[in-house]
């Protein structure tokens, strides 16, 4: 009989295609405490509360070591988007507490997922260098947008994997309107503190 062999080569790849869907939905469900942990450990660190973001920021780590056993060959793509927000929130924490940005190896991810995580954490260097004005604290502020406009640098090049990490190209324009308005909102604070200086002293 010609099919013979078609029921049990059948059985076996819908057992596998099975599996890997339960593993596929278990993931989409799950990693998306990842992303909250994240987003929350950022707004901690905007609030000045870095032991509450370190504390949300173990938490995600937690899970994502938990997750990847389950993420396995092509699964590990649903690990990009956590892994993503993971990059940018430990990445945050380092820059806010003067310590090296860590390395994809220290954190564990995935390249993409890497090059991702720094470009959205540009971002929020952004406001964190707007905070950081808002209270006349021009000299952290500026500390921090040479790390962020070094960062964009650094990330420029990798326009050219568009195809491989997807996004981006799309993150480094973006990027480089954040850098050029931020750069120009520092020059303009610091003459506006020049010329306080300078009137300063003409009073005396």
């Amino acid at each position: 009989m010609t099919l013979k062999n078609v029921k049990p080569s059948l059985n076996k790849i819908s057992k596998t295609l099975e599996d890997a869907q339960d593993s596929r939905e278990f993931l989409l469900k799950n990693t998306r405490e990842v992303v909250v942990l994240c987003s929350r450990a950022i707004i901690a660190v905007h609030k000045n509360d870095i032991k509450t973001g370190k504390n949300n920021l173990k938490k995600a780590e937690s899970l994502l070591r938990k997750y990847k056993k389950k993420a396995t060959g092509d699964l590990r793509r649903y690990l990009i988007t956590p892994e993503q927000e993971f990059v940018e929130a430990a990445c945050l924490i380092a820059i806010v507490e003067k310590k090296d940005i860590p390395s994809d190896k220290k954190l564990s991810v995935m390249p993409e997922s890497y090059v991702l995580g720094l470009l959205d954490c540009i971002g929020e260097l952004k406001r964190r260098v707007f905070d950081k004005i808002r209270i006349n604290d021009i000299e952290e502020a500026t500390r921090v947008f040479e790390i962020m406009e070094n960062l964009y640098l650094q990330l420029y090049t990798f326009s050219m994997y568009d195809k491989v990490v997807k996004e981006a190209r799309r993150k480094i324009d973006v990027n480089r309107i954040l850098v050029d308005d931020v750069r120009a909102i520092i020059t303009e604070e610091k003459r506006r503190m020049e010329l306080i200086k300078t009137l300063q002293k003409l009073e005396k």
